[in-house]
């Protein structure tokens, strides 16, 4: 038996990943399955547009789970019988004045020089690409290979091929403690009853610090990081944008269903969700100067999540110091990006005892060792 601890989407990835192959695994979330960071999120699949100065180590790995999203997608919906919104229509990064331009041409510079596919286009170039961008967008970068899922649909997905693959969902049910004796990992207790198993694996999100259990050399640097965003409405047979847009202070995601998404604030304010006048204000006010249709839009939604992020805000993977238990948490902003390699890792890990190099950077013993990559937010 395997227990995963945190049912958003990377744990319920890993779990449908080793229910695939054959094993026992229960997923146990301290609410419902995916209604965390993983339902909070935006869907953006950005690695290109994302990178940063300073993130080269964490860039491979952000373009390897890219490169696996379109086969995973199909996978996915085939299992599920469930339509996840995967859209491959790429992403504009858009300036709005002089600043902006200076600071995107900067950008577009690092990224080119570290061997994105990207191109620059004049505001008129952009318009052309989407008539309802603002009069005074002067440049804009335009990535073809960014894309998007509908995250919170994937949520729903990952659960169903999960049940189907025969693994176990406990939802609602806290984490009382996670069993270690003699150096082992053997297990988890919730609501009462102990849950044996040979590994126990943490994907608890920014939750994953504080569970009950752990011994303080592998308590992960994950903290909360809260993020405020909205929804819009547009007319869905004619909507005012087709790609993903980045604005100079927010990002703008359109929906197959209409809806679109604008976020996110960037707050360090613990475990605190709640929603704030200024937020949203500054969420509007940045999409109406970069499209100044959603003057008119509805708005159907707010929410905030918590993005879990590490002390370096790059993920935290593989096995610890403790025998049996594993990391799969801290993806702060990626974490729907990262997911399909994450499950694909984790779940070798655990099935033959082997991990990817790739998750070798990543893993709990990088703090430890005063090792830790800076990681730009």
């Amino acid at each position: 038996m395997n227990v995963v601890v945190g049912a958003g989407v990377c744990g319920l990835g890993i779990g449908w990943r080793l229910a695939q192959a054959g094993r026992a695994v229960t997923v146990v979330d301290r609410a419902q399955a995916g209604q965390g960071a993983s339902w909070a999120a935006a869907g953006m699949l950005a690695p290109q547009v994302e990178a940063e100065p300073g993130e080269e180590a964490l860039l491979p790995l952000m373009l390897e789970s890219q490169m696996l999203w379109s086969g995973f997608a199909a996978e996915l919906e085939r299992a599920s019988g469930m339509a996840i919104g995967y859209r491959t229509e790429g992403t504009l990064v858009v300036a709005l004045d002089r600043d902006d331009r200076e600071k995107l041409r900067f950008r577009y510079d690092y990224l080119t020089s570290i061997g994105r596919e990207l191109e620059w286009l004049t505001g008129a170039e952009a318009r052309r690409l989407e008539p309802h961008l603002a009069r005074g967008v002067g440049a804009a970068i335009s990535s073809p290979l960014d894309h998007q899922v509908d995250n919170r649909a994937v949520v729903a997905a990952l659960k169903a091929a999960f049940l189907a693959a025969g693994g176990t969902l406990i939802e609602n049910a806290p984490v009382e403690e996670v069993l270690i004796s003699h150096g082992r990992a053997h297990g988890v207790r919730t609501q009462g009853r102990v849950i044996d198993a040979e590994r126990v694996v943490i994907a608890a999100g920014a939750w994953s610090r504080n569970l009950p259990g752990l011994p303080d050399e592998v308590r992960p640097p994950v903290r909360p990081v809260k993020g405020q965003m909205l929804a819009l409405q547009m007319d869905k047979a004619a909507p005012l944008v087709s790609r993903v847009l980045w604005a100079p202070d927010a990002y703008i995601v359109p929906r197959g269903d209409g809806r679109l998404l604008v976020g996110a604030t960037v707050e360090e304010m613990g475990f605190d969700t709640t929603l704030t006048a200024g937020g949203i204000f500054e969420l509007l006010r940045a999409a109406w100067e970069t499209l100044p249709g959603t003057y008119d839009l509805p708005l159907i939604e707010t929410w905030a999540g918590l993005r879990p992020a590490s002390r370096d805000d790059a993920p935290i993977l593989g096995e610890t110091a403790i025998d049996g238990l594993i990391m799969a948490t801290g993806h702060h902003r990626n974490g729907i990006l990262l997911m399909p390699v994450t499950a694909q890792a984790i779940s070798r890990l655990i099935l033959d005892g082997t991990a990817p190099p790739s998750i070798a950077p990543f893993s709990l013993a990088r703090f430890a060792a005063g090792r830790e990559h800076r990681v730009v937010a």
